[in-house]
């Protein structure tokens, strides 16, 4: 059994600013184990931490991160199943249990759900503490790298689930970052005809080397694409993955009569809907918030199987203490989507 080391970790400092620390090691809580991070993923709430726009929960300096895999390194005392070697990654939530939400069997919609990364330290480290109840295990088979995207792939089941999606069906993804090129990947697995909306070069790229149809939104091609598609009908589905303000308008006048529109992307300020088109449509507006273990798992089992191509969708790999370059590239955006950081202690 590997004892507890000195960890060096990635901790946000306020906007902009990240720092490589080391920290000593704290004691094991009987319920919890010790994980060896192997790979951290930078998705879009980690770049609003990083920009300051989250300061009101992110208390400097905060271990950033919730996209992981590793192994276990230690167990406590009071967990079973789980043992030293095995590879796993994080669910990174934490429920109160008594609240409504979570009475009402939907723990991920807690009233007082902690965020790992966010409200409590996340795994940006060598060495991550956290209650054996948040681990998924990994296959044994499973490369460390590619099961790093694990969590945004249970966004996009978890999204794809709420808009009851069914085969046959048209299904239109607006925005075609990681996890829009993942929604529409999983929904194109459940048999759906799926075209993807992206004004990026490099996205759109990316997207149609993966089999998909893409279309600019900027011009006047949209409507006389999407009408010719569904034989004027609409879509049947619409995700918005992009967080603009177009991305919403767009997603709610591609669809078709009674079609659902699923809201994916966290919005950092209020939106119009058009409600005369919600209502002369009769539309339905879903929202899709986080996963379930559920979500997670079949997301793992999606990674595993290749049915989720995750090693096309990593863009570069920086070592822990290149955390700052690794940010600033998924910040530039071009000619990147899925940026990881190896946090491996050798």
């Amino acid at each position: 059994m590997t004892g507890p080391a000195r960890r060096r970790r990635v901790a946000y400092a306020g906007p902009r600013r990240l720092t490589l620390g080391t920290a000593e090691p704290t004691s094991l809580p009987a319920d919890h184990v010790r994980v060896d991070v192997a790979y951290t993923g930078i998705c879009g709430i980690d770049l609003r931490i990083f920009h300051g726009d989250m300061d009101s929960r992110v208390d400097p300096p905060r271990v950033i991160g919730h996209e992981m895999s590793g192994r276990i390194a230690q167990v406590g005392p009071d967990v079973r199943e789980w043992w030293p070697g095995d590879q796993v990654t994080v669910m990174p939530l934490i429920r109160c249990g008594g609240c409504p939400a979570c009475r009402a069997g939907h723990p991920h919609l807690c009233h007082r759900l902690i965020f790992f990364g966010i409200d409590a330290p996340g795994c940006m480290q060598n060495s991550w503490t956290v209650p054996a109840s948040a681990l998924v295990r990994l296959p044994l088979e499973a490369r460390l790298d590619h099961a790093a995207l694990a969590e945004p792939t249970a966004v996009a089941v978890h999204a794809v689930r709420r808009a009851g999606l069914r085969p046959g069906e048209k299904a239109i993804v607006v925005g075609g970052g990681p996890t829009g090129l993942l929604v529409a990947i999983v929904a194109r697995r459940t048999g759906a005809d799926v075209l993807l909306v992206e004004a990026d070069p490099h996205r759109t790229s990316v997207a149609e080397d993966h089999g998909l149809r893409t279309i600019d939104p900027n011009g006047d091609r949209l409507a006389l694409v999407v009408g010719e598609w569904t034989a004027g009908a609409g879509a049947a589905v619409a995700f918005e993955v992009s967080g603009l303000a177009a991305g919403v308008a767009t997603a709610v006048d591609v669809l078709a009569v009674r079609g659902r529109m699923v809201q994916v992307a966290a919005h950092p300020a209020p939106r119009e809907v058009s409600l005369p088109r919600l209502i002369s449509r009769e539309l339905t507006l879903v929202g899709a918030c986080l996963y379930d273990r559920a979500d997670f798992e079949t997301a793992v089992g999606l990674i595993a199987d290749g049915d989720v191509p995750a090693g096309t969708l990593i863009s570069r790999i920086e070592p822990l203490e290149r955390a700052v370059q690794a940010f600033d590239a998924l910040d530039a955006g071009m000619g990147v989507m899925k940026v990881l950081v190896d946090c491996r202690a050798d």
